[in-house]
């Protein structure tokens, strides 16, 4: 049980979302937030979320893009619920388990929060999907600091902590950018910036939970060795 939530769910979902997503690119009628002409899905010009509206921004009906990626999103549940079964892995170190704890609660609130872009789409609960998408790396930050110094603590080997430092770097990045940057109605060119930085960071998103998937089945091996 533990192995399947640990390292088969956090294996499993992120290449489901990434499957849902191709698909979804592939089924988008067309229009972004500036041009409703536009004629399909653009890496650049559209958002993640375009994918999950009931209507695409040209007007069409958008069913088999918003069910494959608002599924996708709201899998990622499963990712947080993992996480809550993560810290028995590391309870023979009483630090790193207070902080594998910390770090779960957190990273469950983010996951759920991404659970939560899939339950509100963007034509629909504007203001429910905005929460939700800006909150959700908010709730990284902690989560991913809190896990790079398990990792490091522990005898996992450490490029998996090297990975997740990484990954933090790129969040505080994102989240700092979210804050400060301009609003992508205001401008194309900001919303081209704005869309291309927030397919990087779900890549790095998706990256770092691969990677501590492994990590945690390194561990997971460890303790059964002692």
């Amino acid at each position: 049980m533990s192995h399947f939530w640990t390292v088969s769910v956090l294996r499993f979902v992120p290449s489901f979302f990434i499957i849902a997503v191709c698909v979804g690119i592939y089924s988008y009628p067309g229009g972004n937030i500036h041009d409703v002409n536009q004629v399909g899905y653009s890496f650049t010009h559209n958002f993640l979320s375009d994918l999950g509206g009931y209507q695409s921004h040209s007007g069409d009906v958008n069913f088999i893009a918003s069910f494959f990626f608002n599924v996708g999103m709201f899998l990622f549940a499963a990712v947080g619920i993992g996480f809550l079964y993560v810290p028995a892995l590391f309870r023979e170190d009483g630090v790193n388990y207070r902080l594998a704890l910390a770090g779960s609660a957190l990273f469950f609130l983010g996951t759920v929060f991404f659970a939560g872009v899939g339950l509100t789409p963007y034509d629909l609960y504007l203001d429910l999907h905005v929460f939700f998408a800006i909150n959700a790396f908010r709730f990284l930050i902690p989560a991913s600091l809190l896990y790079f110094i398990v990792l490091l603590r522990s005898s996992v080997a450490n490029r998996f902590a090297l990975v997740t430092g990484v990954y933090l770097v790129c969040v505080v990045a994102y989240v700092v950018y979210q804050i400060m940057g301009g609003n992508p109605f205001d401008s194309a060119e900001e919303m081209v910036r704005q869309a291309s930085i927030q397919k990087l960071i779900v890549i790095a998103s998706v990256v770092s939970v691969f990677s501590l998937s492994f990590a945690f089945e390194h561990q997971s091996q460890l303790q059964t060795t002692h």
